[in-house]
């Protein structure tokens, strides 16, 4: 069981405000459904726009909380994140907390560099050798690039994973590990933890 950090006080005053809101748009949507020539299809698909950003920003509050005791190096994560989701560059990033996983993956090439960007830019660029992998990392320091790490089995509530977002949700079943990953199919970010998967805000502080 995940222990949540707190919300911040500014954070819980603007999803109080953005939930009151939903709330409202879905009393409107069922006084709406009383009038036989109305659709709320458009109002669905308003809400469930709503409630999916604000789970983004949630869950990148909450990475920020379980990242920061472990590594100054997040600003530098978001950053690449960012970069490499506007691009679409597939990209797998294990972040070690307390909980050694390197008897957990098949070891890559070791890298021993501090984190930067653009370091994780360029090993995550389409056709370099180690971009298929999964870099990770120990404090500020990215410890090696091209591991592989133990896929997961789940069934993801029915919905198929590719081969990188199995290896961030199967290491994170076997260790204590942040895995971020981001999908070269679509752009999307998420990050995996005790064996779930958690979309975040790339635009934003991851």
């Amino acid at each position: 069981m995940v222990m949540e950090p707190a919300l911040t006080e500014p954070m819980k005053t603007q999803l109080k405000k953005n939930l009151h809101q939903v709330s409202v748009d879905i009393e409107a949507m069922l006084h709406t459904m009383d009038r036989n020539d109305c659709s709320i299809l458009s109002e669905f698909e308003h809400v469930h726009d709503v409630l999916s950003e604000l789970q983004k920003k949630t869950a990148s509050h909450y990475l920020n909380a379980y990242l920061s005791p472990f590594t100054d190096s997040y600003q530098a994560l978001t950053t690449a994140i960012q970069h490499l989701s506007v691009q679409k560059h597939g990209a797998l990033m294990a972040i070690e907390r307390k909980e050694p996983v390197e008897s957990l993956i098949h070891s890559g090439t070791p890298i021993l560099a501090n984190v930067s960007y653009a370091l994780l830019e360029s090993i995550f660029y389409p056709g370099t050798a180690l971009h298929d992998g999964a870099v990770l990392i120990k404090e500020n320091k990215i410890i090696s690039a091209g591991n592989v790490l133990p896929l997961s089995q789940q069934d993801n509530k029915g919905k198929k994973l590719g081969t990188r977002h199995r290896a961030a949700v199967g290491l994170s079943e076997k260790s204590d590990a942040i895995v971020l990953v981001v999908s070269e199919e679509t752009g999307r970010a998420s990050f995996a933890l005790q064996g779930t998967l958690y979309p975040i805000q790339p635009g934003g502080q991851i």
